[in-house]
């Protein structure tokens, strides 16, 4: 397969050949699939959020034909159990730290040596963060929407910076929290999808994602923001996403830009939106900075969401160039002829 058709960037639907559930320990199993050739190019698709879950689209990112396609849901959300929709959810063993742990004890029992890390928002920031821990494990990052968890990103989207934008939106996120809570968006809510009452969590956890699922895209979709409200998936969403941002994903401040040391040399594409609203360009223009070996590509018509065609189109570009390096044989080394001795 050469490439996807002309009417779209990404590649036919395909199913998986291979599913299961791997046990993490603390109580957790861990969705994961495998589709595409068993032995092409292995790669892993981490999903954002966090809680969000995969799809059956996100498979199309990569040639059926030349790699080996991994998807999970992350802890507590997708297919992964226990859900954390449910009244009792227990947040204690769901950080980014059980997530590396995760990738890496998945990476081993498929018998992979290395792979391929596509990840996107979230997702971004959980393929740095597995890198940097884990460089030898890593072949090429291709990075979409970056999202570090620094204080000024988190308070941008959800303490009122991008109300600037989506001032209507931004009404109907603010509607469940008392007024003289306002000031602290992320604990207020954090206290109403920590409440074990559905009358007191749902609704809170539906305008959480009503409004990150209403501002992702540049042009409305409809479909996305009826897909991310629905209550069930909106709960385990609002809960663990708020969660994480409780604990600024338990990274020191500036951590992913800052410790790209170990990743300098993984070749690694970066695409982004330039009117990303929910992760916007600032941080994918530091981390560029601190680590200019990583090619930048700025899709000047595009927002936050993979589901955009340039932005896809840029992915499946990624993607593609990747593998494709992969089939190259290695050069021949020169070799100086032996001497003879007379």
């Amino acid at each position: 397969m050469t490439g996807p058709s002309n009417q779209e960037a990404l590649y036919p639907p395909i199913e998986p050949y291979e599913t299961g559930m791997l046990l993490v320990g603390d109580g957790q199993r861990v969705y994961w699939e495998q589709s595409g050739n068993p032995d092409g190019k292995p790669v892993v698709y981490l999903h954002g959020g966090p809680g969000a879950g995969t799809s059956a689209w996100q498979r199309r990112f990569f040639d059926p034909e030349l790699y080996r396609i991994i998807l999970l849901d992350q802890r507590g959300c997708g297919r992964s159990t226990p859900h954390m929709s449910a009244p009792e959810a227990d947040l204690r063993f769901n950080t980014t730290w059980h997530l590396v742990a995760d990738l890496e004890l998945l990476r081993r029992n498929l018998g992979i040596e290395q792979w391929q890390v596509f990840g996107g928002s979230w997702g971004s920031a959980l393929a740095l963060a597995y890198a940097q821990t884990h460089p030898e494990s890593v072949t090429e990052l291709v990075l979409r929407g970056i999202f570090t968890l620094r204080r000024h990103e988190l308070e941008w989207f959800y303490e009122g910076g991008a109300a600037a934008i989506f001032p209507d939106l931004w009404e109907d996120y603010i509607a469940p929290i008392p007024v003289l809570e306002r000031s602290r968006m992320i604990e207020a809510y954090h206290r109403r999808l920590s409440d074990p009452d559905p009358a007191v969590h749902v609704p809170a956890a539906v305008a959480w994602s009503r409004w990150e699922s209403s501002t992702l895209t540049l042009h409305p979709d409809p479909e996305l923001v009826e897909s991310m409200t629905e209550p069930t998936a909106a709960t385990a969403f609002a809960r663990i996403e708020n969660h994480y941002f409780m604990h600024k994903g338990w990274f020191e401040e500036g951590q992913l830009i800052a410790g790209v040391e170990p990743i300098r040399h993984i070749p690694t594409v970066i695409v982004q939106g330039r009117y990303d609203i929910c992760t916007p360009i600032m941080t994918a223009w530091d981390l560029h900075r601190n680590w200019p070996e990583a090619e930048l590509v700025i899709i000047d018509d595009g927002g936050h969401s993979a589901s955009e065609p340039g932005i896809q189109r840029a992915l499946v570009d990624a993607t593609d160039a990747f593998a494709r390096a992969a089939e190259e044989p290695e050069p021949e080394a020169d070799i100086e002829p032996e001497s003879v001795a007379e």
